[in-house]
This record gives C-alpha cells, structure tokens and sequence, in this order.
C-alpha cells in the first residue's frame, strides 16, 4: 500500500533539519518500498520554497515520488473537514492545506507520513498516521 508524504517530511531532508533529519529519511527509507506518494497540493509547498518547477521534478525523481491528483472524494472530505474547522470557530477563510493532504490519504484509505499531526488526528481521526512520538511534534 501506498504512503502520502506531507511536504514537512520532505523538507525536513532537504534542509537537513537538525531536530527531524534523521528521523523523517529514515521513515522515506523505510516506506519507499511500498510507493511514496505527493499530490498537487504538496508539489505547491514545495514550490514555494524552490528557485524553479526543474528544481521540485528533481526532487520528486530524487526521493522517487509518485505524483497522484486529489480524488474528489479526498476534496469532498477536505471541505467537511473545513467545514467542522469553521464550526469550532477556526478563523482561515478557506480549506487548508492539511485538510486537502488529509483527505486525499483518509478517501484513498492510504497511511500518510507527516509530523503535522495535532489537526489530522482531530479531522481525520480514521487515518493511519504514520508520525514520530511525541517528540515535540
């Protein structure tokens, strides 16, 4: 089965995160066997942060990500995810990030490797989690 990576996992290797490093190449070492999977939202992350497109293919070759779009059962759950943010009063006008990751791995009924666990636990309490221990996460 599968693995969604969230883009900290990511960027923790290619900053070489002095805390998360170590931690998050192992877990991509250990999960790639099974296909480490991103989507548009997580090749946008890492857009920001790049000096081109060039620079994130190379990435995705480099760490031999799949690319996979959102299905749009993920994008419905991600809008109800949204929706329960909202009515607990949550202030962003519109759907997050986390929540888009996360229903695209809680509809494709995949693990998702991430640290960013507080609001994935709290909208998507079926989803496998594939996270460190509470290490200050």
């Amino acid at each position: 089965m599968p693995v969604l990576v969230d883009t900290n996992v990511l960027v923790d290797v290619l900053t070489d995160d002095p805390k998360w490093a170590d931690w998050s190449i192992e877990q991509l070492d250990i999960h790639s066997q099974a296909g480490l999977v991103i989507n548009p939202v997580v090749y946008a992350e890492l857009c920001f942060g790049s000096p081109s497109t060039a620079f994130v293919d190379d990435v995705i070759r480099r760490f031999a990500l799949t690319y996979q779009e959102i299905p749009r059962q993920g994008l419905f759950r991600a809008a109800k995810a949204f929706g329960r943010y909202k009515a607990k009063r949550g202030t962003k006008t519109s759907v997050l990030p986390d929540f888009f990751i996360g229903g695209h791995a809680d509809a494709a009924a995949i693990p998702l490797l991430t640290r960013d666990t507080k609001r994935l636990h709290a909208y998507f309490p079926r989803l496998e989690l594939i996270c460190p221990r509470r290490r200050g996460t």
